[in-house]
């Protein structure tokens, strides 16, 4: 069992838990994942490591509540425990040192986003991140990303922190005003992913995405997680799941993980008939 030894609504629907897992904190690295199950009846979802703690033997795990496992999620407590968490998993990121990289993140996807962050300023690369929401209060853990970006740059959709706009506007003004990005990183929603990828090809840049497909065992057993990359099949549990954005076959990604809202939406539903109030809103 792996206990919750601290909670924080970070936003509407957005939660922040470190929980002891000492084995999976001791070899985490950035840009890998945890796959876990609530209770022992529950579906198994992959989470991104937003952080870990190697001293006292903890991980961090940020989410949005998008369906029924996650409201679960959203209903522990401090002292509760999940029934069980598998990693790390996926192939970690490629810390190097680049010269300049340019960090774009949206939602949740900061989460996945903040550990190449630290990972990449402590290789000694100048670090310019963007971070993106409709509102301010949506673009989570900006205190955290300061601390290790030599510009911190913030857009929001109603110009309510920052400059109004989305992040492709912010990419296109780094560029513009002479910056010269090495490589970029751009984690968040995947219709953010997808223009962020086609501004960075306008603007010439070379971007990683971190995909996020349906997933079960997180091994590369099941299939489920399948993505096309320049025209082949990868799994993105362990081929990823980071791939070259350019390469990626959008559409296809997209129209997939929308493969299951019915099902997704009638098991939600009859979780709020159990639970009664919505606490993650």
């Amino acid at each position: 069992m792996y206990e919750i030894v601290s909670k924080e609504k970070l936003a509407p629907k957005e939660f922040d838990l470190w929980v002891k897992a000492p084995r999976i904190a001791n070899h985490a690295k950035a840009g890998q994942f945890v796959v876990l199950r609530v209770n022992e009846n529950g579906e198994r979802i992959p989470l991104t490591i937003a952080d870990y703690d190697k001293e006292n033997g903890l991980i961090r795990l940020i989410f949005q509540v998008v369906g029924k496992t996650t409201a679960a999620m959203s209903c522990l407590s401090v002292g509760d425990s999940l029934k069980d968490i598998s990693g790390p998993l996926g192939t970690p990121s490629e810390i190097e040192k680049y010269g300049t990289v340019l960090m774009i993140g949206g939602g949740v996807g900061i989460a996945a986003l903040y550990p190449i962050i630290k990972a990449l300023k402590l290789a000694g690369n100048k670090v310019i991140t963007i971070l993106g929401g409709r509102t301010s209060n949506l673009v989570v853990m900006k205190e955290e990303c300061r601390k290790y970006s030599d510009e911190l740059i913030i857009t929001t959709d109603d110009g309510s922190e920052g400059m109004k706009g989305v992040v492709t506007d912010a990419m296109k003004m780094v560029v513009e005003r002479g910056e010269k990005v090495d490589r970029t990183w751009c984690i968040g929603p995947s219709i953010m992913m997808k223009f962020g990828t086609k501004a960075a090809k306008e603007l010439n840049l070379p971007i990683w995405v971190s995909l996020n497909p349906l997933m079960v065992d997180g091994t590369g057993m099941c299939g489920c997680c399948r993505v096309t990359v320049d025209g082949k099949i990868f799994f993105a549990c362990v081929d990823g799941p980071e791939f070259d954005g350019h390469k990626v076959n959008w559409d296809e990604f997209m129209s997939r993980l929308r493969q299951y809202k019915d099902e997704e939406k009638i098991s939600m539903d009859k979780f709020k008939a159990e639970v009664g109030e919505e606490t993650w809103l």
